[in-house]
């Protein structure tokens, strides 16, 4: 059986939650590869609905085994209360169904205070994250001062990291007008939750290549989407690790043939949250209504997110480089009852034709799309899960997208349920 990396192709929320908690009820094993707790996952399971920021969607399943890669920022108190929300709910999490590699990184209170600091102080440069400090973490993580999950099994060792990453933050934050770093407090802090971190710490690239060994299958996880990577996003507003499919790899400490199929999410239009460019949003009727049919309000953040039509062209480049072999297109129901859709085919950039994003800033602010139009459809596609339930049009739709994106639908969404899904392409099979 092939092991599935799932990510998402545009901006993020294109409902990777629904899907990843679709294809886990057939894996083995559930990783999550890269992002931290600013990625929300919303899971509609019968009658209860999850809403999960950092533990692995297959966490809520029975039998399977949860994995926090090292590839992951962690913050153990965001964790553990988000374990104990789970608990709320009947979702059993121990060691037995969870585990966490030991050489993650930790994101601490002094992250987030820095993430909020700098963006206030850019003013109207600001990037728009989250303030959770996912990006001042990978900071430190390249930097070479983290304190990483082994580190609190060891008095010594955490003493001397500390050292060493309060000499970088302290001389921030005195920049930045705001008072040093308790380092007494923040010690304490974290031996109080070492004994709890630490019994679901493992050697994950070891404990996963002896799953791959063994036939286990293995879905991996992404967060955010391709167009927030922080190569090939719309810079600098972007997230803090790479969110593109080879990441799945690196992120547990498998080799690239341990990935088998790729399938990218994309929701049926185009939603992006925080500051950017974003070449097909709406701001009139036509936007107003797919945000409020689609429900589009941050599951993490609650904030409204940016609505538009369908970028073909921004969906090709990321099934391009994240080597998607098939996509599960969601969402398609909020587009019922529009009499008229349009797809983005290009840009227009100062009277030159692009059919790429180009990289430049400046280039992107400036790019508007060249649409193509195609005709609507009146009845209803909720809840279909046959290509017999669909309207003509919708189908039309479908074929339309996967003609300019250049990659097949494998999976078609047709409402938050997780078995109102159409099944065309197996990501599992060989």
């Amino acid at each position: 059986m092939a092991n599935v990396v799932v990510v998402g192709a545009q901006w993020g929320d294109e409902g990777k939650g629904k899907i990843v908690d679709w294809l886990s009820e057939r894996a083995d094993v559930i990783a999550r590869f890269q992002g931290g707790h600013n990625a929300g996952h919303t899971l509609v399971i019968g009658n209860q609905v999850f809403k999960l920021s950092l533990l692995p969607s297959g966490i809520v399943r029975k039998g399977k085994m949860a994995v926090i890669g090292n590839g992951v920022v962690l913050d153990p108190w965001s964790l553990f209360a988000e374990i104990d929300k789970l608990a709320a709910q009947g979702v059993e999490i121990s060691p037995e169904n969870l585990m966490i590699a030991e050489n993650t990184p930790l994101i601490l209170p002094l992250h987030q205070d820095l993430d909020k600091l700098r963006e206030e102080a850019a003013g109207a440069s600001k990037i728009g994250t989250t303030g959770r400090g996912i990006g001042p973490a990978y900071e430190d993580k390249v930097g070479r001062r983290s304190i990483r999950v082994a580190d609190l099994g060891d008095e010594e060792t955490l003493d001397s990291r500390l050292d060493r990453l309060l000499a970088h933050h302290d001389a921030l934050r005195q920049g930045l007008g705001a008072a040093p770093i308790d380092r007494a407090e923040l010690r304490a802090r974290l031996l109080e939750i070492a004994p709890k971190l630490l019994q679901y710490a493992q050697p994950v690239w070891k404990v996963m290549n002896d799953y791959r060994k063994s036939g286990k299958r293995i879905l991996f996880e992404g967060a955010q989407g391709s167009l927030l990577d922080i190569d090939f996003g719309t810079y600098p507003y972007v997230t803090s690790s790479t969110t593109m499919s080879g990441m799945a790899a690196s992120g547990t400490g498998l080799g690239p043939s341990a990935i088998g199929f790729v399938l990218g999410i994309v929701k049926a239009y185009t939603t992006r949250v925080g500051e950017g460019p974003f070449p097909t949003e709406l701001d009139d009727a036509d936007g107003q209504r797919l945000g409020e049919r689609g429900h589009e309000f941050g599951t993490v953040t609650g904030r409204k997110r940016r609505c538009g039509w369908f970028d073909a062209v921004l969906v090709r480049q990321t099934c391009a480089i994240s080597g998607v072999d098939g996509i599960a297109l969601t969402k398609l129901d909020v587009l019922d009852g529009f009499r008229t859709l349009k797809i983005c085919t290009g840009y227009q950039v100062d009277g030159r034709h692009y059919d790429h994003l180009p990289t430049a800033a400046a280039l992107q602010a400036r790019a508007k799309p060249v649409y193509e139009e195609m005709e609507g459809w009146q009845d209803s596609t909720q809840g279909a899960r046959s290509w017999a339930d669909l309207p003509a049009n919708a189908i039309k739709y479908v074929r339309r997208i996967e003609e300019l994106i250049q990659c097949p639908v494998a999976l078609l969404s047709t409402s938050p349920e997780r078995d109102d899904t159409i099944l065309v392409t197996d990501p599992f099979a060989d």
